[in-house]
């Protein structure tokens, strides 16, 4: 495999985009992918799964990555934007309506629609890399459930030097594989051995920012209920700094820049660096809402019962002589 593709993503664009100023650090967006396509043999024992609500601006880049894929399902919460437009475009995708309530149950519905041996889990703004879709045509059983894989976060385009995205368990056998809320988040369970991928995918989230923060507000309530209800010995170092509602909000900007290099990353390196900063607020403020919710306002605080040191002193005037 040419070592110059890692670099590259060939991805098709739903609209026009322009190219980004460091091209060193930009995904360029080209009319169809350089990979070549996974072999019959993958194509016709993986089914793609996604999710979706109003992801317009994000999933032709994804979908245009998948054209190798034989079936697409589709699990879309109520999208009003173009999202289901943009998915009748793929003849492999199969769209199936769902109310959303949790990740794990919109994802466990997912999982009965689907009768293939293999599954592909993705985010809408999940695009895979060239080198990944040829990884995905060379892999043979080999007794693993399950395969991760690591990302490269971007920015508009943009790829940042570093990130807090973990990697995550995204190909996996449909027998016995199911999924659990966890926070804010969710995470399948796949009864057996997870191997690694050594390809990377590329998360490129591009929905405005209102949006984006609107729902990190939602998400850090869910977080909040999540740590208090879970015993600190269970919690990630992560998740026990969060709890503190001080120490992630204070460390967390300048672990991105200096610790992760994305002040070397310009404009994009700021934007996710000050995108952490927000949630982490987020996760706090909504900790010590709920703190607060269990403390009586100050008008409802009986006032204390007299007791000895509470009695008034004697009037020296009073007194017997």
């Amino acid at each position: 495999m040419a070592g110059s593709r890692t670099l590259r993503s060939g991805l098709t664009a739903y609209a026009s985009t322009k190219r980004g100023r460091a091209a060193g650090f930009v995904m360029t967006l080209n009319s169809s992918s350089t990979a070549g396509p996974p072999s019959a043999e993958l194509r016709d024992n993986v089914t793609v799964m996604i999710l979706t609500f109003n992801e317009a601006p994000n999933l032709a880049r994804t979908l245009s990555q998948l054209t190798w894929a034989k079936r697409i399902v589709l699990i879309d919460s109520g999208s009003d934007d173009d999202t289901l437009k943009i998915a009748a475009g793929f003849q492999q995708v199969e769209v199936f309506q769902r109310p959303f309530d949790t990740f794990a149950c919109q994802c466990n519905f997912g999982l009965a629609q689907i009768g293939s041996g293999w599954v592909l889990s993705l985010d809408a703004d999940y695009v895979l890399s060239d080198a990944l879709i040829e990884e995905l045509g060379e892999l043979r059983d080999s007794g693993r459930c399950g395969f991760r894989a690591g990302f490269i976060y971007c920015i508009h385009g943009r790829r940042l030097r570093g990130a807090l995205y973990p990697p995550r368990t995204v190909l996996y056998r449909r027998e016995g594989a199911h999924y659990v809320d966890c926070g804010h988040g969710h995470k399948v369970v796949v009864p057996g051995q997870i191997g690694a991928l050594k390809n990377v995918i590329y998360h490129d989230d591009r929905k405005a920012l209102t949006r984006w923060m609107g729902s990190q507000i939602n998400y850090a309530r869910r977080e909040a209920e999540y740590l208090l209800a879970t015993p600190k010995g269970q919690l990630a170092l992560s998740d026990r700094m969060r709890r503190t509602c001080v120490i992630a909000p204070l460390i967390i900007l300048p672990y991105v820049m200096l610790g992760k290099g994305c002040i070397l990353d310009g404009v994009a390196g700021w934007r996710y660096g000050l995108e952490r900063l927000f949630a982490e607020i987020a996760i706090a403020l909504a900790l010590l809402e709920r703190g607060l919710a269990f403390v009586a306002p100050v008008d409802e605080i009986p006032a204390p019962k007299p007791g000895i040191s509470d009695r008034p002193a004697p009037n020296p005037s009073e007194e017997p002589r």
